[in-house]
Formats: C-alpha cells, structure tokens, sequence
C-alpha cells in the first residue's frame, strides 16, 4: 500500500496462491513510493511483461495468457509487469467493476502467473476511474494487483524498476473531459516534480540493472510513433539500462542511437495493429506487429530477453551483457 509523504513506513504482506511475498513499501529519500520485492533466488531475476490487454479475453488475450502461463511455469517467474492499458475502453469504474475480475483474474489464471503484478496506468485506464487502480480495495479483489502508486519504484536486488505515469505527460490530453486528472492537476506542476523525483530516485540507485516503464513509447516504429513530450521531458538517462513501454499494440526492439539504451515496447496483450508503421530516428532492431509478450531474465551482469507470440514461439531474443553492448542472438 502506497503511503502519503511523511508518513511512517508500512509493512504489506502480498499472499499468492505459489509464494508469500513481503513488499515493504517506503517512501525514498526522491519521494517516490518504494516497493521492496525479495527475488525468490538471490542474485537473478525472472520477469514477464506485457500491455494493453484488457478486453474480456477477446482479440486472442487469453492465447497470450495461455502462453504467458507456459513460458511463466518454465522460467518460474518472480513477476509480472504490465505497461498500461489494463482495462479498455476506458479503465474501471470503481473496485467493485466486474470487468477487473472478467478482464484480469478470470483470464490469467496459470499458477504460474499467481505472483505479483506490478502496474502502470496507460490513457485508457485514465478515462475510467483513475484512482481506483490505486485504492488498496483493488487487492482484495485480486492480491496480485499492484499498481501501488501513479509511479513508484520496485527494488527487486539486482534491480531497480521504476514504473513511471506518463499519461500527464502529452499535452493533447490535457483538455480532454473524459481524463481523471484528481490528484495530478495542475498538470505541470506535477510532471515538472516527477521528473525531479525520477532524476534523483535513478541517481540513488546502486542496482546493477535501472530499468524504466511506462505506458507510452519514447521511441517506436509502430502506429504512435515517438512522443516528442517523454523525448525532451523523460528519455532516460542516469545509466538507464531499459525503456520499456505498451500504448503501440506491437512487440518491438529499439537502440538509441545516443547511449546503450534498450527502448522496448510489450503492448501485444490483445487488439493489434497490422500494417501500421511510422518511421524512427533510432535504430529497428526488431518489429513484430501482433499479439504477443516478452521476458526478462536477470543476473547481476547479464540479460536475456526474449518476445514470443500468440502460440508461445519465441520471435526474437537477444543478450545484454554490463561489460559488452548488445548483440543479437
């Protein structure tokens, strides 16, 4: 559970049906919620990601489930990350919505995916009720569900996630009635200090891995394109290692061509785009315009990842290497 500033430190006990997992959630020293996650082996990390999946199971959301369920079981996983969009077409009405239970809980069913999911809200999520993916209600609904914050950290040993709001980011939002701006206006205001916050959180970090998500894409090749507003206001720096982002309905793989920084986009947990393609100043490493999900394996000095579709085939994988740059496999 997220707590206010200045308030005591807090203890949650998040109880799955495979582990126990103990999340203590501090507030660090750049004001920016922290959840403590003990990896069930020290030293490497197994994690799954995906995005923009809510939708009733339909659009092939439950084959990609099926499939996250498989790849899960087989890496035994310590988490899922979803990069937003949770709930289409625009996120939950209250706690109670039965669309949480028909769109999350009642599609991922695998013991496999019985871990914490970590979660980020996309804008479709923000012309719902934006709060209530928040309120601690959610979690008694589903235990896994964690979107502990609008942005918070999960400091996971070797790594450090921080899950960042990027909704209040793009200004075109900003005049539209259906978005749930409580606690976010004025919307400057509060961009101007999650950046700082960010800046002085990923400073802070002494992990081995420093691994950004949010919902939107920095850079893309697919049907959004870049956004020009997380370009100027959040690219990564800091030695961020990885970008990683939903909000284009694809699986891609992108290399800056200013630093090492991996920009990855897992938003193929359901309705895909066919065809749709825009043009990227960075460097395509791999684009796959259809359903599907990705994983990360983590040890203290090497990462391999890995994109599979609908029917669990892995469609591209590579390494990332502390000492080396990246190479394809």
């Amino acid at each position: 559970m997220a707590r206010p500033r200045g308030a005591s430190l807090t203890m949650a006990t998040r109880v799955t049906l495979v582990v126990a997992a103990v999340l203590l959630v501090a507030q660090t020293g750049a004001e920016l919620t922290q959840v403590e996650h003990t990896p069930k082996t020290e030293g490497s990390l197994a994690i799954l990601a995906i995005g923009d999946w809510g939708r009733l199971g339909q659009f092939n959301q439950t084959l990609v489930a099926e499939q996250m369920g498989v790849v899960g079981e087989k890496m035994d996983i310590d988490f899922v990350i979803s990069t937003g969009d949770n709930f289409y077409d625009d996120g939950i009405a209250n706690t109670s919505d039965p669309l949480f239970k028909e769109s999350f809980t009642n599609i991922y069913t695998a013991d496999s995916l019985q871990k914490p999911w970590y979660i980020v809200l996309g804008n479709h999520d923000y012309t719902g009720n934006a709060l209530a993916q928040q309120d601690p209600a959610i979690r008694d609904v589903d235990s896994r569900y964690n979107s502990v914050n609008k942005s918070f950290i999960v400091s996971a040993g070797i790594a450090d996630f921080f899950l960042v709001d990027t909704s209040p980011f793009i200004q075109k939002y900003w005049n539209n009635s259906k978005f749930d701006w409580r606690q976010v206006a004025p919307l400057t205001t509060y961009v101007e200090t999650l950046v700082q916050d960010l800046d002085s959180a990923l400073t802070e970090s002494t992990a081995s891995w420093k691994i950004v998500v949010g919902h939107h894409p920095i850079s893309s090749g697919c049907e959004h394109g870049n956004t020009t507003e997380l370009r100027q206001l959040l690219l990564p720096k800091h030695g961020v290692d990885i970008y990683l982002n939903g909000h284009d309905h694809c699986l891609q793989r992108i290399t800056s061509v200013d630093s090492p920084l991996q920009l990855l986009t897992s938003g193929g947990g359901s309705k895909a785009w066919a065809g749709k393609f825009k043009a990227t100043s960075d460097k395509l490493e791999f684009l796959y315009d259809g359903q599907g999900f990705m994983s990360m394996q983590l040890s203290k000095t090497d990462a391999e990842l890995a994109f599979y579709d609908v029917t669990g085939t892995v469609l591209h994988s590579w390494a990332i290497n502390k000492t080396a740059s990246a190479d394809a496999l």
